[in-house]
């Protein structure tokens, strides 16, 4: 089993509304918003994690340092030497997928070939104003975009119109240092996705919010089966399973810990489903649901009982002893690495402290260990 390092909301969801002024709100966040995010990876680098993944995010607190992910992994390709630096998910569909071409191989160059990058259709209806008719198309759009990033990326050419109507054939540049860029598809649990990963040959990201453990292992028999059929190596594909991530020395002080962080990163992305549920749109994973009104106290326990279901079935919560049955399972049923998504409200001197208690779970599932 590989481990990778993943982000996702980093700073704290608070409340803010503008003054009427236009002066911004006084939120408290620190002003060095990618100390974590630095740290971190410095981290990963120098302990043998295979991956970073930085996703991206748009117009909500929740994950909003995030905006770019290709700018933020150029400033980490400066601060590493060996870790993959991935993009999870680049919601490509926002994109002039010209411009991913071009953004990604700068990286690609300053980072010597280190660059992946996870797809994603995206969800959100509110984060479409870069291109509002987009949204309907957007899952086979996606797969056309990935297509045409990796032709660009292997120096083929693209055809596209100019100001005065004309046919202007294009090659993207700076050249790349990979010859073929590694690629995910991100899905939520949706078997047709699975099938569509494995049919084009790309690895898999996905998580445990809209499946368990056994839906899990269909769709990763699914993926291979794919795989198979279309003439790739069932086996040589990444299955990566991102799950929220803490490690420490006692399993019940970790509990303490994370509890209400973990309630309140539930409690955002509540909401942000909310909004975009309410801005006519799907929640993520696709599913179109009307807009609804919690009452407090249902809010409440509903996020009791998710706490309790990721702390004890889906989630890297506690030591490296309690947690390695789970790990364990999830290598029986097929996923290759695990990316553990650390940003989810903890203290930041707590996260990077827990970095080490991570690093000595992963020791236990090297190449030499199990």
């Amino acid at each position: 089993m590989k481990f990778s390092i993943m982000f996702f909301a980093s700073q704290p969801s608070v409340a803010c509304v503008p003054h009427a002024t236009g002066v911004p709100c006084d939120t408290g966040e620190s002003p060095n918003k990618y100390h974590l995010v630095m740290e971190a990876t410095k981290f990963a680098d120098t302990h043998n994690f295979t991956g970073i993944w930085v996703p991206e995010r748009h117009f909500d607190r929740f994950g909003s340092i995030f905006s770019h992910p290709a700018v933020l992994s150029a400033a980490l390709a400066m601060i590493t030497e060996k870790v993959q630096l991935r993009a999870g998910s680049l919601v490509s569909p926002l994109h002039d997928v010209v411009r991913i071409a071009e953004s990604w191989a700068i990286v690609d160059n300053l980072s010597n070939g280190r660059v992946a990058i996870s797809f994603g259709a995206g969800w959100n209806v509110n984060d479409f104003i870069f291109f509002p008719d987009r949204y309907a198309n957007r899952k086979e759009l996606m797969y056309e975009q990935i297509q045409t990033v990796q032709t660009l990326w292997q120096g083929g050419t693209l055809t596209r119109k100019n100001s005065f109507g004309k046919d202007v054939v294009i090659q993207t540049f700076p050249r790349p240092i990979q010859g073929r860029l590694p690629i995910w598809i991100t899905s939520s649990g949706s078997p047709s996705t699975f099938v569509q990963a494995g049919r084009s040959g790309a690895n898999i990201l996905t998580h445990m919010i809209g499946q368990d453990s056994s839906a899990l292992a269909k769709n990763i028999w699914r993926y291979r089966a794919a795989r198979k059929e279309n003439g790739f190596d069932p086996a040589g594909g990444i299955v990566s399973l991102m799950l929220h991530t803490f490690i420490g020395k006692a399993p019940e002080a970790v509990k303490a810990k994370v509890r209400q962080p973990f309630r309140e990163y539930l409690r955002s992305a509540v909401l942000l489903e909310n909004k975009a549920a309410q801005g006519g749109g799907a929640i993520s994973g696709g599913q179109q649901v009307p807009h609804q009104d919690i009452p407090d106290d249902m809010f409440e326990e509903l996020l009791d009982i998710t706490f309790d279901r990721y702390y004890s079935s889906a989630a890297l919560l506690g030591t490296p002893d309690s947690c390695k049955p789970l790990v364990m399972q999830l290598r029986d049923i097929g996923v290759d690495e695990i990316a553990c998504l650390i940003d989810f409200g903890i203290d930041e001197k707590d996260v990077l402290l827990g970095l080490d208690d991570l690093d000595d779970l992963r020791l236990m599932f090297s190449e030499n260990r199990l």
